[in-house]
């Protein structure tokens, strides 16, 4: 089950991007760019998160987050794109958890009017088949890391644009 973020994630927010960053040896960066600023003061303007659950527990989150091009994150590509992050608790990984996240949060996105999104990963990393698979591109790669993004063509019609009775 996948539920909507709120500011009183932020706490499991910063633990999922723990697994996110520190997947393969749990060793910190050494670009200067601290992975926290992806989670801190959670709720500002742009921020999007959803949550997945299972058995009523939280196990996964994907979010995205707005940058400035004075303070961007490792994904960055532009003021108007947000980046994504996601990680799943490691019990729980590749049991379908990832697809339902990145589903959730594309359609977030879109009904949020963004026309694109991007994220930084290892080039080894296991999760660049998902974003592959959903149609992520290759727009950068540097000291064993990729960015990629994700377009849609705009006036794409989203289900919560179609539960939308008011909306034609």
């Amino acid at each position: 089950m996948i539920r909507p973020g709120t500011p009183q994630d932020a706490r499991f927010l910063r633990d999922m991007l723990r697994h996110a960053y520190y997947w393969r040896t749990g060793a910190e960066d050494e670009t200067g760019l601290h992975p926290m600023r992806y989670v801190e003061n959670w709720g500002r303007r742009g921020d999007a998160a959803v949550i997945a659950l299972d058995d009523g527990f939280p196990v996964g989150a994907a979010w995205y987050r707005l940058f400035k091009e004075s303070a961007p994150g490792y994904g960055f590509v532009d003021e108007a794109t947000p980046e994504l992050s996601m990680a799943v608790v490691p019990r729980r990984r590749g049991h379908g958890f990832g697809g339902e996240r990145m589903d959730a949060l594309l359609a977030r996105a879109r009904a949020d009017g963004y026309s694109a999104i991007s994220l930084s990963v290892a080039k080894d990393s296991p999760a660049v088949q998902l974003y592959e698979r959903y149609g992520f591109a290759r727009v950068d790669e540097r000291d064993g890391a990729i960015t990629v993004t994700a377009t849609w063509p705009d006036g794409l019609v989203t289900k919560s644009r179609l539960a939308d009775p008011g909306t034609a």
